[in-house]
Protein backbone atom coordinates (compact mmCIF):
# COMPACT_ATOMS: atom_id res chain seq x y z
CA UNK A 1 0.00 0.00 0.00
CA UNK A 2 2.73 2.51 0.59
CA UNK A 3 4.88 1.88 -2.56
CA UNK A 4 1.36 2.39 -4.27
CA UNK A 5 0.58 5.51 -2.67
CA UNK A 6 4.43 6.54 -3.35
CA UNK A 7 3.61 5.89 -7.02
CA UNK A 8 0.70 7.83 -7.20
CA UNK A 9 2.71 10.96 -5.34
CA UNK A 10 5.13 10.75 -7.82
CA UNK A 11 3.27 10.55 -10.60
CA UNK A 12 1.31 13.62 -9.33
CA UNK A 13 4.45 15.38 -8.74
CA UNK A 14 5.75 15.10 -12.54
CA UNK A 15 1.98 15.71 -13.74
CA UNK A 16 1.95 19.08 -11.64
CA UNK A 17 5.70 19.90 -13.42
CA UNK A 18 4.41 19.34 -16.38
CA UNK A 19 1.02 21.09 -15.59
CA UNK A 20 2.84 24.33 -14.25
CA UNK A 21 4.51 24.40 -17.79
CA UNK A 22 0.77 24.32 -19.59
CA UNK A 23 0.10 26.68 -17.29
CA UNK A 24 2.61 29.35 -18.06
CA UNK A 25 1.84 29.13 -22.13
CA UNK A 26 -2.39 28.43 -21.71
CA UNK A 27 -3.31 30.05 -18.48
CA UNK A 28 -1.03 32.98 -18.17
CA UNK A 29 0.26 33.82 -21.48
CA UNK A 30 -2.92 32.45 -23.38
CA UNK A 31 -1.28 30.33 -26.32
CA UNK A 32 -3.24 27.42 -26.74
CA UNK A 33 -0.48 24.65 -27.40
CA UNK A 34 -1.57 21.63 -28.53
CA UNK A 35 1.97 19.97 -28.80
CA UNK A 36 3.11 20.21 -25.28
CA UNK A 37 3.60 16.22 -25.30
CA UNK A 38 6.54 16.95 -28.00
CA UNK A 39 8.49 18.89 -25.23
CA UNK A 40 7.65 15.87 -22.48
CA UNK A 41 8.89 13.52 -25.58
CA UNK A 42 12.19 15.18 -26.44
CA UNK A 43 13.72 15.65 -22.40
CA UNK A 44 12.10 11.95 -21.58
CA UNK A 45 14.34 10.30 -25.43
CA UNK A 46 17.16 12.17 -24.13
CA UNK A 47 17.84 10.86 -21.15
CA UNK A 48 16.61 7.60 -22.16
CA UNK A 49 18.62 7.55 -25.04
CA UNK A 50 22.26 8.86 -23.23
CA UNK A 51 21.50 6.38 -20.50
CA UNK A 52 21.11 3.50 -23.41
CA UNK A 53 24.75 4.82 -23.92
CA UNK A 54 25.67 4.61 -19.86
CA UNK A 55 25.63 8.31 -19.30
CA UNK A 56 24.87 9.53 -16.38
CA UNK A 57 21.27 11.13 -16.21
CA UNK A 58 22.18 14.49 -15.19
CA UNK A 59 23.59 15.01 -18.70
CA UNK A 60 20.48 13.55 -20.49
CA UNK A 61 18.43 16.08 -18.82
CA UNK A 62 20.30 18.78 -19.48
CA UNK A 63 20.59 17.85 -23.41
CA UNK A 64 16.93 17.56 -23.04
CA UNK A 65 16.38 20.72 -21.25
CA UNK A 66 18.68 22.75 -24.61
CA UNK A 67 17.08 20.70 -27.04
CA UNK A 68 13.20 21.19 -25.71
CA UNK A 69 14.27 24.84 -24.70
CA UNK A 70 15.31 25.67 -28.65
CA UNK A 71 12.36 24.14 -30.16
CA UNK A 72 10.23 26.09 -27.76
CA UNK A 73 12.02 29.46 -28.90
CA UNK A 74 11.35 28.15 -32.41
CA UNK A 75 7.57 27.59 -31.76
CA UNK A 76 7.06 30.85 -29.97
CA UNK A 77 8.53 32.62 -33.45
CA UNK A 78 5.67 31.08 -35.22
CA UNK A 79 3.63 33.86 -33.52
CA UNK A 80 4.86 36.62 -35.08
CA UNK A 81 3.33 35.50 -38.62
CA UNK A 82 0.66 33.26 -37.29
CA UNK A 83 -2.89 33.98 -36.16
CA UNK A 84 -3.25 31.99 -32.46
CA UNK A 85 -5.46 29.35 -34.29
CA UNK A 86 -2.91 28.36 -36.60
CA UNK A 87 -0.47 28.57 -34.36
CA UNK A 88 -2.09 25.79 -32.22
CA UNK A 89 -2.17 23.54 -35.06
CA UNK A 90 1.30 23.80 -35.64
CA UNK A 91 2.17 22.80 -32.00
CA UNK A 92 -0.02 20.08 -33.14
CA UNK A 93 1.89 19.38 -35.84
CA UNK A 94 5.26 19.32 -34.17
CA UNK A 95 3.88 16.44 -31.28
CA UNK A 96 3.36 14.56 -34.62
CA UNK A 97 6.20 14.85 -36.10
CA UNK A 98 8.06 14.12 -32.97
CA UNK A 99 6.36 10.98 -32.40
CA UNK A 100 6.45 10.03 -36.06
CA UNK A 101 10.73 10.65 -35.49
CA UNK A 102 10.43 8.49 -32.34
CA UNK A 103 8.08 5.52 -34.25
CA UNK A 104 10.58 5.28 -37.10
CA UNK A 105 14.31 5.32 -35.94
CA UNK A 106 14.59 2.24 -34.80
CA UNK A 107 18.53 2.02 -34.81
CA UNK A 108 18.11 5.63 -32.56
CA UNK A 109 14.66 5.48 -30.57
CA UNK A 110 13.79 1.78 -30.47
CA UNK A 111 11.01 2.63 -32.79
CA UNK A 112 7.50 1.15 -32.46
CA UNK A 113 9.00 -0.81 -29.38
CA UNK A 114 10.55 2.27 -27.48
CA UNK A 115 12.86 2.59 -25.37
CA UNK A 116 13.23 0.03 -22.17
CA UNK A 117 15.46 -0.59 -18.92
CA UNK A 118 16.21 3.04 -18.30
CA UNK A 119 17.68 3.42 -15.10
CA UNK A 120 15.94 4.98 -12.02
CA UNK A 121 17.43 8.21 -10.30
CA UNK A 122 18.45 5.75 -7.05
CA UNK A 123 19.37 2.36 -7.33
CA UNK A 124 20.52 0.02 -4.76
CA UNK A 125 17.94 0.50 -2.26
CA UNK A 126 14.67 -1.73 -1.08
CA UNK A 127 11.64 -0.98 -3.41
CA UNK A 128 10.08 1.05 -0.90
CA UNK A 129 13.36 3.43 -0.06
CA UNK A 130 14.07 4.14 -3.66
CA UNK A 131 10.22 4.92 -4.56
CA UNK A 132 10.80 7.44 -1.08
CA UNK A 133 13.53 8.79 -2.10
CA UNK A 134 12.72 9.24 -6.19
CA UNK A 135 9.69 11.03 -4.69
CA UNK A 136 10.98 13.22 -2.57
CA UNK A 137 13.89 14.24 -5.53
CA UNK A 138 10.66 15.00 -7.45
CA UNK A 139 9.13 17.02 -4.89
CA UNK A 140 12.15 19.23 -4.57
CA UNK A 141 12.72 19.73 -8.14
CA UNK A 142 8.66 20.65 -8.21
CA UNK A 143 9.05 23.29 -5.51
CA UNK A 144 11.86 24.65 -7.74
CA UNK A 145 9.39 24.76 -10.89
CA UNK A 146 6.45 26.39 -8.92
CA UNK A 147 8.78 28.94 -7.26
CA UNK A 148 9.93 29.81 -10.76
CA UNK A 149 6.62 29.50 -12.34
CA UNK A 150 5.08 31.74 -9.72
CA UNK A 151 7.89 34.62 -9.83
CA UNK A 152 7.15 34.49 -12.99
CA UNK A 153 3.54 35.10 -12.69
CA UNK A 154 3.71 37.48 -10.73
CA UNK A 155 6.26 39.93 -11.76
CA UNK A 156 6.32 42.48 -14.45
CA UNK A 157 6.86 39.77 -16.94
CA UNK A 158 4.04 38.04 -15.80
CA UNK A 159 1.70 41.41 -16.23
CA UNK A 160 3.22 41.63 -19.75
CA UNK A 161 2.22 38.01 -20.25
CA UNK A 162 -1.86 38.54 -19.03
CA UNK A 163 -1.65 41.87 -21.26
CA UNK A 164 -0.96 39.81 -24.07
CA UNK A 165 -3.08 37.23 -23.42
CA UNK A 166 -6.11 39.67 -23.04
CA UNK A 167 -5.14 42.41 -25.42
CA UNK A 168 -2.09 41.37 -27.72
CA UNK A 169 -2.80 44.55 -30.22
CA UNK A 170 -2.43 46.71 -26.83
CA UNK A 171 0.82 45.28 -25.89
CA UNK A 172 2.62 45.88 -28.85
CA UNK A 173 1.23 49.69 -28.57
CA UNK A 174 2.48 49.99 -25.43
CA UNK A 175 5.95 48.78 -27.27
CA UNK A 176 6.17 45.75 -25.37
CA UNK A 177 8.13 42.81 -27.81
CA UNK A 178 5.28 40.27 -28.15
CA UNK A 179 6.88 38.18 -30.29
CA UNK A 180 10.17 38.12 -27.70
CA UNK A 181 7.90 37.21 -24.26
CA UNK A 182 6.10 34.41 -26.60
CA UNK A 183 9.51 32.84 -27.19
CA UNK A 184 10.82 33.28 -23.52
CA UNK A 185 7.86 31.85 -22.15
CA UNK A 186 7.57 28.96 -24.90
CA UNK A 187 11.94 28.29 -24.32
CA UNK A 188 10.98 28.56 -20.50
CA UNK A 189 7.70 26.43 -20.66
CA UNK A 190 9.44 23.29 -23.08
CA UNK A 191 12.65 23.17 -20.26
CA UNK A 192 10.21 22.71 -17.84
CA UNK A 193 8.29 19.91 -19.84
CA UNK A 194 11.35 18.20 -20.52
CA UNK A 195 12.18 17.59 -16.86
CA UNK A 196 8.99 16.01 -16.80
CA UNK A 197 9.67 13.75 -19.10
CA UNK A 198 12.93 12.87 -18.56
CA UNK A 199 11.50 12.14 -14.71
CA UNK A 200 8.73 9.99 -16.68
CA UNK A 201 10.72 8.06 -18.20
CA UNK A 202 13.13 7.13 -15.45
CA UNK A 203 10.06 6.37 -13.14
CA UNK A 204 8.61 3.91 -15.55
CA UNK A 205 11.67 2.62 -17.23
CA UNK A 206 10.56 3.25 -20.51
CA UNK A 207 9.63 5.50 -23.06
CA UNK A 208 7.97 4.70 -26.62
CA UNK A 209 5.69 6.63 -29.27
CA UNK A 210 2.77 5.42 -26.64
CA UNK A 211 3.47 7.78 -24.49
CA UNK A 212 3.18 10.99 -27.01
CA UNK A 213 0.03 10.68 -28.29
CA UNK A 214 -2.50 13.48 -28.08
CA UNK A 215 -4.32 12.08 -25.33
CA UNK A 216 -0.79 12.76 -22.88
CA UNK A 217 -1.40 16.35 -23.42
CA UNK A 218 -5.27 16.66 -22.95
CA UNK A 219 -4.66 15.51 -19.86
CA UNK A 220 -2.32 17.72 -18.68
CA UNK A 221 -4.86 20.24 -20.08
CA UNK A 222 -7.63 19.12 -17.51
CA UNK A 223 -4.98 19.39 -14.74
CA UNK A 224 -4.67 23.11 -15.67
CA UNK A 225 -8.36 23.64 -16.50
CA UNK A 226 -9.65 21.75 -13.64
CA UNK A 227 -7.15 23.74 -10.98
CA UNK A 228 -7.55 26.92 -12.30
CA UNK A 229 -5.83 28.52 -15.88
CA UNK A 230 -3.43 30.88 -14.61
CA UNK A 231 -2.89 30.01 -11.28
CA UNK A 232 0.12 28.82 -10.32
CA UNK A 233 -1.00 27.14 -7.69
CA UNK A 234 -3.94 25.77 -9.35
CA UNK A 235 -2.06 23.99 -11.35
CA UNK A 236 -0.50 21.74 -8.94
CA UNK A 237 -3.69 21.26 -7.06
CA UNK A 238 -5.28 19.76 -10.65
CA UNK A 239 -2.45 17.93 -11.69
CA UNK A 240 -2.55 16.03 -8.09
CA UNK A 241 -6.71 15.62 -8.21
CA UNK A 242 -6.64 14.27 -12.02
CA UNK A 243 -3.66 12.50 -11.15
CA UNK A 244 -5.17 9.98 -8.27
CA UNK A 245 -8.91 9.98 -10.04
CA UNK A 246 -7.47 8.71 -13.62
CA UNK A 247 -5.11 6.04 -11.31
CA UNK A 248 -7.59 5.07 -9.36
CA UNK A 249 -9.66 4.17 -12.22
CA UNK A 250 -7.77 1.48 -13.91
CA UNK A 251 -8.85 -0.77 -11.33
CA UNK A 252 -12.55 -0.45 -12.91
CA UNK A 253 -11.90 -3.90 -14.16
CA UNK A 254 -12.22 -4.45 -10.51
CA UNK A 255 -15.58 -3.03 -10.63
CA UNK A 256 -17.03 -3.83 -13.72
CA UNK A 257 -16.84 -6.99 -16.07
CA UNK A 258 -15.23 -5.29 -19.08
CA UNK A 259 -12.19 -6.03 -21.17
CA UNK A 260 -8.78 -4.27 -21.09
CA UNK A 261 -9.28 -2.03 -23.80
CA UNK A 262 -13.21 -1.28 -22.40
CA UNK A 263 -11.68 -0.53 -19.54
CA UNK A 264 -8.82 1.78 -20.75
CA UNK A 265 -11.98 3.90 -22.86
CA UNK A 266 -13.62 4.12 -19.72
CA UNK A 267 -10.69 5.93 -17.67
CA UNK A 268 -10.48 8.63 -20.81
CA UNK A 269 -14.18 8.86 -20.41
CA UNK A 270 -14.03 10.37 -17.14
CA UNK A 271 -11.60 12.36 -17.71
CA UNK A 272 -13.46 14.14 -20.30
CA UNK A 273 -16.75 14.21 -18.26
CA UNK A 274 -14.62 15.95 -15.74
CA UNK A 275 -13.00 18.72 -17.80
CA UNK A 276 -16.62 19.00 -19.59
CA UNK A 277 -18.31 19.16 -15.84
CA UNK A 278 -15.45 22.18 -15.05
CA UNK A 279 -15.86 24.30 -17.98
CA UNK A 280 -19.83 23.97 -17.89
CA UNK A 281 -20.36 24.52 -14.70
CA UNK A 282 -16.75 26.34 -12.86
CA UNK A 283 -14.79 27.70 -15.94
CA UNK A 284 -12.37 29.42 -13.59
CA UNK A 285 -11.18 26.20 -11.70
CA UNK A 286 -11.14 25.08 -8.24
CA UNK A 287 -8.68 27.67 -7.17
CA UNK A 288 -9.48 30.73 -9.51
CA UNK A 289 -7.13 32.85 -10.60
CA UNK A 290 -6.53 36.57 -9.05
CA UNK A 291 -6.19 39.58 -11.18
CA UNK A 292 -3.88 42.35 -8.79
CA UNK A 293 -4.03 45.98 -9.93
CA UNK A 294 -1.32 47.28 -10.77
CA UNK A 295 0.37 50.80 -10.95
CA UNK A 296 1.87 51.67 -14.09
CA UNK A 297 5.44 52.67 -13.76
CA UNK A 298 6.15 56.22 -15.10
Amino acid sequence: MVEYLLGVGILAAVYAINALSLNLQVGVTGLLNFGQVAFVGIGAYSVAILDSHDVPWIVGFLVGAVLAGAAGALVGRLGRTLASDYWAIATLALAELVRLVALNQDGFTGGAQGLSAVSGIWTGMSTTAREAATFATIVVVLGIAYLVARRVRNGQYGRVLVLIRENPDLAASLRHNVVSAKVRVMALSAVMASVCGGFYAMYISFIGPGQLLPFATFLIFTMVVVGGLGNTTGAVVGAVLITVLYDGTRFVRDWIDVSADQAAGIRILVIGVVLLGFLLVRTEGLVPEKVKAAHARR
